[in-house]
């Protein structure tokens, strides 16, 4: 399964809808926002979800929309991610080293928020459960 492809991407939608930990935690913050993901080199992002109330309403290609977030890794750092998901400190690091690049969004402000920055380090353990 192609990464950030359709497939892929819907599947994620349906574990993190399904993840109380990520989707759950979030609709109690009322948390809405469009995040892009995909590879530095690209001029846009391969791929995007718009999250309402916690929940992905929208899991797909990028088409242009507005992003509060977008986040660029190497295809390398993110399979990578896939097989070991990263926690806080990895992720951290990942940022201060340039693995994890933030076109837009604010890491900095994110992850000091324990609403937010918990159920980002899980939406990563996510990615590792999409399976073909």
């Amino acid at each position: 399964m192609e990464l950030f492809g359709t497939e892929w991407m819907n599947a994620y939608q349906q574990q993190w809808n399904g993840a109380p930990e990520v989707a759950g935690a979030l609709a109690n913050s009322g948390f809405s926002t469009t995040i892009g993901v995909g590879f530095p080199e690209d001029p846009e992002p391969k791929a995007y979800v718009r999250v309402e109330q916690g929940m992905i309403v929208y899991a797909g290609a990028y088409d242009g929309s507005e992003l509060h977030w977008d986040m660029r890794a190497t295809p390398e750092q993110w399979e990578k991610w896939q097989d070991s998901p990263p926690g806080m400190v990895g992720l951290g690091s990942a940022v201060a080293l340039g693995r994890l690049k933030f076109f837009a969004g604010d890491y900095a402000t994110m992850i000091k928020n324990p609403a937010l920055a918990g159920p980002f380090v899980k939406s990563f353990g996510l990615m590792g459960k999409v399976t073909a």
